[in-house]
C-alpha cells in the first residue's frame, strides 16, 4: 500500500509542481519598429548589438518565430528566442516649460 501511495503521489502531485508555465500564456506576437537587443553568444550583455524589428515572420499558427531586425550595421534575421525586448514606454510625455526670468537673471544683468 505505500508503494502505491508513493507511485501515485509521485507521478501525481509532483509532476503539477514541476510544471512549467511558459507553455500555458500567450505572448503578443511583436511588433514591426520594436527596440531589441540581439543576443550574441559570444559576447556579453554590455555588447549585443541594439536594433529595431523591421518585419516579422509568423510560423503556420500565426505565432511570430522570426523577425527581420535593423542595426546600425545591416538587416539581420534572428530567431524570437534569441533577441531581448527592450521595455519602452510609448505614452506621450508632457513637454514641462522651464521658468524665464527669476534671481539669477536679474544677479547677471
Amino acid at each position: 500500500m505505500q508503494q502505491a501511495f508513493w507511485r501515485k503521489w509521485s507521478t501525481s502531485y509532483l509532476s503539477l509542481l514541476q510544471e512549467r508555465g511558459k507553455w500555458k500564456t500567450t505572448r503578443q506576437n511583436l511588433q514591426p519598429g520594436t527596440m531589441v537587443l540581439i543576443k550574441e553568444d559570444n559576447a556579453p550583455p554590455l555588447k549585443w548589438p541594439l536594433g529595431r524589428v523591421d518585419s516579422v515572420i509568423t510560423g503556420g499558427d500565426g505565432v511570430s518565430r522570426v523577425v527581420v531586425i535593423r542595426t546600425a550595421k545591416a538587416l539581420v534575421r534572428r530567431a524570437i528566442a534569441r533577441i531581448a525586448v527592450l521595455p519602452i514606454e510609448t505614452k506621450p510625455v508632457e513637454s514641462r516649460h522651464l521658468p524665464t526670468g527669476g534671481a539669477c537673471s536679474q544677479q547677471n544683468a
